[in-house]
């Protein structure tokens, strides 16, 4: 039996989940932790991992470490993305990670991340045709997938933190930064030429603003296990209305948004752009969201090694 710890270090959160793998591949869950870090936060032009950042990063792995330390037979298997893929300092990050926590991450390209996210995907939702959007801190994949197969995939250098901290304002977001916002988006899906080939096809949604949106919705809609939004659908008048009724709303008042973290409430309009703007490109009627996604993803290709290599 083997425990599997696996790390994902992103642009807003560092999350861990850990799975209990027997000899003939059966898996269970047994821990999952989130830590909001926004580790992109201020990284500016010049593409800087910012000491308050790290700092913030170091104290929630560090706790992470005192959990995973006292399991046996782990497998530790940490992936950075978006953040630390795209910073100058991304070196010397890393380095003090390794010598602080003895921690070994391993920065994983736009390419690998979609890859991960369809195998999250198509391993536990009945998914034929779709195109799937992780949207995260700094980073958005697409993932075009045909007959469950994966057909196309591109990663684009935009998320909630990084168009919220570029364009928007973290108060009440102001019509001309909507409207720039809105148009950057836009112009980098239009030169995304297979996205055509997704067209009237449903959404999958993946990543902490597009889970989210499924979150606001199933409370308002009274579930009583409304962050359970794996297999959720919602159709794209709903998405448009979440949209709309946020941008009517100052920080204070989306702080008290059931459904919507404290910690989310500044960057949640720059993390739903992207979806919004995508739904209407494609003319998409309904949006399913996916609670598994990259470090399930891991999970799998970890299976599938130890059922293809018995001991």
């Amino acid at each position: 039996m083997e425990n599997l710890v696996v790390i994902d270090l992103g642009s807003n959160s560092v999350r861990m989940t850990i799975s209990e793998i027997d000899d003939a591949g059966n898996y269970k869950t047994v821990n999952q932790v989130k830590r909001y870090v926004r580790l992109s936060e201020n990284m500016g032009d010049e593409q800087l991992l910012q000491p308050v950042a790290i700092e913030r990063t170091l104290a929630a792995l560090t706790d992470f470490k005192t959990i995973y330390d006292q399991l046996e037979h782990k497998q530790i298997k940490a992936v950075a993305t978006a953040a630390v893929r795209q910073a100058s300092n991304q070196k010397q990050f890393l380095k003090q990670v390794k010598e602080q926590l003895g921690l070994t991450f391993t920065v994983i390209s736009g390419a690998n991340e979609a890859r991960y996210d369809y195998l999250g995907v198509v391993n536990t939702l009945p998914i034929v045709n779709g195109l799937l959007v992780d949207t995260g801190g700094a980073s958005s994949e697409l993932i075009l997938v045909q007959n469950r197969q994966m057909k196309q995939v591109v990663s684009i250098p935009l998320g909630s933190v990084t168009l919220s901290q570029t364009y928007l304002e973290s108060d009440r977001i102001q019509a001309d930064s909507l409207f720039a916002a809105m148009t950057f988006v836009n112009n980098v899906l239009n030169d995304v030429w297979w996205l055509r080939e997704a067209a009237n096809l449903p959404v999958i949604g993946l990543g902490g603003a597009n889970r989210t949106l499924a979150k606001i919705n199933r409370r308002k809609k009274n579930f009583l296990n409304f962050e359970d939004v794996h297999g959720y659908k919602l159709t794209a008048t709903d998405v448009y209305a979440t949209l709309t009724q946020l941008l009517g709303l100052d920080l204070a008042g989306r702080k008290k948004v059931p459904g919507l973290s404290k910690d989310r409430a500044d960057i949640i309009i720059g993390g739903l752009i992207p979806v919004a703007l995508l739904m209407r490109l494609l003319d998409s009627q309904q949006i399913t969201f996916s609670n598994a996604g990259l470090r399930d993803g891991i999970l799998f290709d970890r299976i599938n090694e130890i059922k293809s290599h018995p001991e």
